[in-house]
C-alpha cells in the first residue's frame, strides 16, 4: 500500500486488503473465513436435518481457521469431538474443551504435543462425527481414506483438501461436500467489504460486516445447492458451473463472445 501510494502520490487505501484497523482494515477480518465457514455448515445441516446443537465435529488444522471454527461451533452448542495439528491428534467423544484448547495454543502455539492421550493425526478421518472440517492442507482426503470417512457433511475450510476421486466417492456415498470455493470464500468476501469501506471512507462495526457476510454466504450456499440438486451434481461441479456461467454472460453483454 505505502509503495503503491508513492506511485500514485496518495494513500491508496484500497490498494490492498488485510490491513490493521489502523490503515484501513474492516472489522471481523481476522476470522471472516472461519466465520463464513460456519455458516455454510449451518445451511447444510438445514438441508440434512441435522441439529448443529450436539452434533459432533472433527477439525483437521487448529490454526487460524481452524481454531475459530471449532471456537464458533462449540458456543453455538457442537460438540468438538477431534482437532489436529500436524503430528498429532487429540479425540475425545465426549467433546473436547475448546476453550482451554484456544488458551493452550495462545500460550505455546501448538497444543496437541502437550497430551500424552494424542493420537495419530491420520486417525481424525476416522473418527466418528456428523462434520468433518479439513482446514489444513491440500489433497488430505484421497480415495485412500475416504471410505473410513463417517462424517455426514465436509466442510473444505482449507484449499484443496480433498481429490476429485475422493470427491466421487463421497458423493456417491450421500456426503455431503461444501467445496473450498464456498466454505473458505468469508475470508475473500470480508476483504471485499474491506475495499468498499475504503472506497466510501466509511467503516461499519463488526457487527454489520457479520450481517452482510452472512447474508452473502447463504445466498451463496442456497444458489449452488440448489444448483446441485436440480443437476444431479456435486456442489463442486455446481460452483464451477455457476461461476463459469456468469463470466460467460458477462462477456456476451461486452460482446467478447
Amino acid at each position: 500500500m505505502d509503495e503503491y501510494s508513492k506511485i500514485n502520490r496518495s494513500n491508496a487505501f484500497a490498494f490492498i486488503t488485510g490491513k490493521p484497523l489502523s490503515l484501513g482494515g474492516s472489522q471481523g477480518r481476522n476470522r471472516a473465513t472461519a466465520l463464513g465457514a460456519v455458516i455454510t455448515i449451518e445451511e447444510a445441516t438445514k438441508r440434512r436435518n441435522i441439529d448443529i446443537k450436539g452434533s459432533r465435529v472433527a477439525i483437521q488444522g487448529f490454526g487460524n481457521a481452524g481454531s475459530f471454527i471449532a471456537k464458533i461451533l462449540h458456543d453455538m452448542g457442537a460438540k468438538i469431538v477431534a482437532i489436529s495439528e500436524s503430528f498429532k491428534a487429540l479425540h475425545d467423544p465426549n467433546g473436547l474443551d475448546v476453550d482451554h484448547l484456544v488458551e493452550l495454543k495462545e500460550q505455546h502455539g501448538r497444543v496437541t504435543n502437550l497430551f500424552d492421550d494424542a493420537i495419530p493425526k491420520e486417525q481424525l478421518f476416522e473418527v466418528d462425527c456428523d462434520i468433518l472440517v479439513p482446514a489444513a492442507l491440500s489433497n488430505q482426503i484421497t480415495e485412500d481414506n475416504a471410505h473410513q470417512i463417517k462424517a455426514k457433511i465436509i466442510a473444505e475450510a482449507a484449499n484443496g483438501p480433498t481429490t476429485p476421486e475422493a470427491t466421487r466417492i463421497l458423493t456417491e456415498r450421500d456426503v455431503l461436500i461444501i467445496p473450498d470455493v464456498l466454505a473458505s470464500a468469508g475470508g475473500v468476501t470480508v476483504s471485499y467489504f474491506e475495499w468498499v469501506q475504503n472506497n466510501q471512507g466509511y467503516y461499519w462495526p463488526e457487527a454489520e460486516v457479520n450481517m452482510k457476510l452472512r447474508k452473502k454466504m447463504v445466498e451463496a450456499f442456497n444458489t449452488i445447492y440448489d444448483l446441485a440438486e436440480d443437476r444431479k451434481m456435486d456442489m463442486r461441479l455446481a460452483a464451477y458451473v455457476l461461476g463459469i456461467k456468469r463470466t460467460a454472460e458477462a462477456s456476451r453483454f461486452r460482446g467478447w463472445a
